[in-house]
């Protein structure tokens, strides 16, 4: 592809600046979209850190705020999950996709591992990629119940929505609702309210099943719950999830994919059903999602023959 071919063209790129190696693959991004006619964009608080560290990043689009991810194509992220869950906050009102560069742990958003990184950036130069969405939820918190007279408190989430107890010392007392009807009550450490995407992540840490992203359902997860019915359950897109503090027991928080809190007093009551905004991820392989699992958790495979009944060698 020309420069011709690409003038117009920007990408939105978000780094892990805490990192010394998203300090280089951001500098390595940065040339090679610049020397392909694209324009790369940088929050000005990533470039000035990543200047100051004496890596060069001219020229620059420098840019500030929420609409940072407004009018780009494509928001490249260099990081782990954490660095591609805050740049969702920025990359979903825009409408724009997310390719994360894992320069983390288990990095299961990301696409692409840092060694791949010279591939990843020519195939976002050719467009060589497919764009899939991720379901996310609404998550509406009210702090007397829905006879308060206070206006709820609303945010979202792409991987969990997770109402925790706020003191180590007592247990939560929770009630669980669905699509209007009480289901159970928890003392318990906490539950977790998750989408597909987002069941790799806590939801699987409490005990949560793993679902398929192509599979459309909600997840409640209880965290140490002290009850005969107590396990994770999967319900419908369409249902809502209802959660009640009870009333003169302790005080919960809500924390949403890690990042957004919420205080919660006894009696609130926290509502989480499927949002209308999705996440847009950027793919460049359509590998199964069964291989993504074995590779990101190491999962042994050995002594697998598969139909052809050969056997797998890793």
């Amino acid at each position: 592809m020309t420069s011709k071919e690409s003038a117009g063209r920007s990408v939105l790129l978000l780094a892990h600046t805490g990192r010394s190696a998203a300090l280089r693959s951001a500098q390595l991004v940065h040339h090679s979209l610049t020397e392909a006619g694209l324009t790369v964009r940088m929050l000005a608080s990533e470039a000035d850190d990543i200047k100051r560290a004496g890596y060069d990043l001219d020229p620059v689009e420098a840019v500030h705020g929420s609409n940072a991810a407004t009018g780009v194509e494509l928001v490249m992220v260099l990081g782990g999950d954490g660095t591609l869950l805050r740049a969702a906050e920025i990359a979903r009102p825009a409408g724009a996709p997310l390719l994360g560069v894992n320069l983390g742990h288990v990095g299961f958003l990301a696409e692409a591992e840092r060694e791949d990184l010279s591939a990843t950036v020519h195939s976002v130069v050719e467009r060589d990629y497919e764009v899939e969405e991720r379901m996310t939820l609404d998550v509406a918190v009210y702090n007397n119940g829905r006879n308060g007279t206070q206006p709820p408190v609303r945010t979202w989430a792409l991987n969990e929505a997770t109402l925790e107890k706020a003191t180590a010392r007592r247990m939560l007392d929770t009630v669980l609702e669905i699509d209007g009807r009480p289901l159970s009550r928890w003392g318990c450490d906490g539950v977790v309210c998750a989408t597909p995407t987002g069941s790799t992540a806590h939801a699987f840490s409490a005990g949560g099943p793993i679902v398929w992203p192509e599979v459309e359902a909600l997840m409640v997860v209880p965290i140490s719950a002290h009850a005969l019915f107590a396990r994770p359950i999967v319900v419908s897109p369409e249902s809502t999830i209802a959660l009640e503090v009870v009333p003169d027991t302790t005080a919960g928080v809500l924390w949403c994919d890690g990042r957004r809190m919420v205080e919660l007093p006894t009696g609130a009551r926290i509502e989480v059903r499927r949002a209308d905004v999705p996440v847009r991820l950027a793919r460049l392989q359509r590998a199964p999602f069964t291989d993504r699992l074995v590779a990101k958790f190491a999962l042994p495979v050995a002594g697998w023959r598969g139909r052809g009944g050969g056997h797998d060698r890793r």
